[in-house]
Formats: structure tokens, sequence, C-alpha cells
């Protein structure tokens, strides 16, 4: 892949934000602003009374991050004070997690029941219908304020006003005051059920880390040695604190990267149902390389590198990534009868008939009540609510050799062309 495949240019800064990075320019900002692994965990333990990490598995992946964070990311000073404060907040949540394990010896018996999970295609709606099927209440979500600030157990009866929310919506809000045209592009609530991988970031062993910043090596990491069994025990274990004091029937969970882990998936959470959802992966692949650009544009003034990044964003690993999921259909690496389809172009046509035909394949029942909360909640969404914003697809030449290589996958799974 050249670079004449990623046509992405950086938004212009904030003022205040260029101001802000200009004075750091001529300071010593490894020592003002310090990323080390044991001054971290010094910092996490003195901040949280705890010193349990639990299963040490998540030590060697932390160590890569902030070594690849130094060595590579090339954050300029906002995004070094981001950066400091993310890895100070997931070793807070994993003491957290340990720690509500050692107080409630309960939270071990927990059943996570047949959770449902959303296997995406990268911005293919998954999104805005993870939102809509959340409304059921049968389907229980973790909330990104939850999944950044576990501990203590959520509770059911004070969930709705926990001081934790205000802490995590200024945080997760702070990325569009950063980088305005990230608000465009994804919606970011501490109220909103949002990605695995961010509970999955407690552990260390995630791809929230990669999508965040370029750091080459932790994703070598990632490809060539990481435990992600360990990873996904971990989330089940975190999915256990969220439930023990706010019962859920059924999880509903979701990211794009599951589809890289569906064997793995499968075997922490044998009972799981999994929704693809599918998009015309021409148009979702030129939405990801803008969706790309803009996060690592948040913390650092270094150019999108395209060769450290080709395994993301080239449409032909996009494309090996879809027919490995259609060979472990076709061959039995997971359960082909616990495996269902939802196409973008459904959801934008009718979102109410959309999620009614999910429920009819994943065995549930969809009543007229679901179908007003749905229609409810997205009169009162944003203009925008399925995640328009500018980019550039490949120029009509280009299309012949792309609808080639995604050929399979479009055919298998009847991904209708938008362009």
């Amino acid at each position: 892949m050249t670079d004449e495949h990623v046509a992405w240019v950086p938004p212009p800064r904030p003022e205040w934000l260029t101001t802000f990075n200009a004075e750091g320019e001529n300071t010593d900002l490894r020592s003002l602003v310090p990323l080390d692994p044991a001054e971290l965990i010094a910092t996490a333990k003195r901040a949280t009374g705890f010193d349990d990490f639990g299963d040490e598995r998540w030590r060697e992946p932390f160590e890569i991050i902030v070594k690849a964070l130094e060595d590579e990311a090339a954050l300029n000073y906002f995004g070094r004070l981001m950066a400091r404060n993310d890895m100070l907040n997931w070793l807070k949540a994993l003491l957290g997690i340990n720690a509500a394990f050692n107080q409630f010896p309960g939270i071990a018996d927990e059943v996570i029941d047949r959770p449902l999970i959303i296997a995406a295609l990268p911005r293919s709606g998954s999104s805005i219908l993870f939102e809509l099927l959340s409304l059921d209440p049968d389907l229980g979500s973790p909330l990104q304020w939850e999944m950044m600030f576990p501990y203590p157990p959520p509770d059911a009866a004070s969930r709705a006003g926990d001081p934790r929310i205000d802490m995590c919506q200024h945080l997760v809000t702070q990325w569009a005051r950063v980088a305005p045209s990230f608000a465009a592009i994804h919606h970011m609530d501490a109220r909103l059920p949002n990605e695995c991988i961010y509970g999955q970031a407690a552990c260390f062993t995630s791809e929230y880390f990669a999508s965040q910043y370029q750091i080459p090596s932790y994703m070598e990491f990632l490809a060539t040695r990481a435990d992600w069994e360990f990873s996904y025990s971990f989330y089940k274990r975190l999915l256990q604190v969220l439930q023990f004091r706010n019962p859920r029937r059924h999880w509903l969970l979701k990211a794009p990267s599951h589809m890289n882990y569906l064997p793995t998936i499968f075997k922490v959470f044998p009972d799981a149902k999994v929704l693809f959802t599918h998009r015309d992966p021409i148009v979702a692949q030129a939405s990801v390389i803008n969706l790309m650009g803009t996060l690592f544009w948040l913390r650092s003034d270094k150019p999108m590198e395209v060769s450290a990044f080709a395994g993301m964003l080239s449409p032909e690993a996009m494309a090996w990534t879809m027919n490995r999921g259609v060979d472990w259909l076709e061959s039995g690496a997971i359960p082909k009868d616990q495996c269902f389809s939802s196409l973008y172009a459904d959801l934008i046509q009718s979102p109410v008939e959309a999620v009614r035909k999910i429920y009819d394949r994943a065995g549930m029942d969809f009543t007229e009540a679901a179908a007003q909360r749905i229609r409810d909640y997205l009169a009162a969404k944003p203009q925008g609510k399925f995640g328009k914003h500018k980019y550039e697809i490949a120029d009509p030449a280009e299309h012949e050799r792309l609808r080639g290589i995604f050929a399979r996958y479009q055919g298998y799974f009847g991904v209708p062309n938008e362009i």
C-alpha cells in the first residue's frame, strides 16, 4: 500500500491547543510529564490504595506500550498529558477490578449468559446499531464510564447519578475539544455503551492503544505473541464486576476487532451469539482512514505513516480479515448457527425493521415498545446519526480492482455496492 491510497489531511488545530503545545517545545517533556512504567505503577497504587494487579500477564504489554509511547508515538505536549492520564486510568481500573473480586467473592459466581456480541466491519454502522440495541432493558451494555471507572462495582439504585459519570464525560468529550472534526466521525458520551476494546485496555492487551497512537512495536506484539485468551478472560471478569450489583439478563457487546479473534471469543463465551455488520467495504475503507488519521492527530503532530499501519489500513488486509471470517464459518472453527448478519444498507433504509430482523435471527421477541424506543431515540439524535462525514473514495479506475479484492466477502454476505 502506497501513500497515495491514504487521502487524509490533518484538520487545523484549535488556537488554544496550538498555543499550549508551543509552550512545551523548549521544555524537558519527558521529565515534566513522565512515562515510566515503575513510576506509573507506583502512582496508581498510591492513588487507589490497592497493590494487587492479579494475573501478571498484563505487565509485558503494559511495558511495551509505555516504551512505545516514549520512543515511537511522537507525542506533543497535550498528547503526552493525555497518554499519561490514559495509562494511570487503566492501571487504576485493573487494580479496582481485582480489589472488587477480593472484597466480594460472590462476583466470581456471576454467570455471563448468552451475550450478544457485535463483530463489525469497521465503519459499518455498528456504533448506532449498538446504541439502538442497547435501548432494550434485557440487553445490558457496559457504558463508557463503567469501563473507565469500574471500582467500586456500580449499583443499580445509584447508577444514574454516579459521580464517576461527570469525570468520564469530561475526558471523553475532551477528544472533540482537541480535534473538533472528531465529533462528526464518532459521538462520545460517558453514558453511552462503548466498545469492548476500552474494557480490555485495562489489561493492556487491546486494540484500543493501536488505534490511538502510532506505536508499531506494540502492534507487532498484538499480531505475533499477544495472549488474547487472557484479554477476553479479563474482560469477562470486568463484566462480572459490572453485573454484580446491577444484574443484566444478557450482555450486548461490540468491537470491530472481534472479527480477528472469533475462535477465542467462543472459547471464553461458548454460548455467545455473534452479529456481523456489513457495509460496502470500499466506502468503509475510506472512512476508516479518516478515523485513524484523526485519532492519531489528537495526541501527535507526526504524519500518519502508512507503512506502519498497512495491516490496519490496506484494502487487501481488510479483505483478508473478512475472508478469514468466512473460512471460520465454513470450516466449523466457529459455530455457524450462533452467527448472523445485518447490513448497513438495511439500517439506513429502515432502522426499526433492521433491528426487528436482528431480534428474529437472535431468537428474541421484538415488541412495539421496543420499536417505539428506537423511534424516540433517533428522533432525539442529532443530524448525522449514522456517522456522516467527509472522506475520500478511491478514484473510479481503482474501483474494479477493489471490487475484485472484496468480491468473496460481498458475495458471501450479500453486501450491496454504495458507489
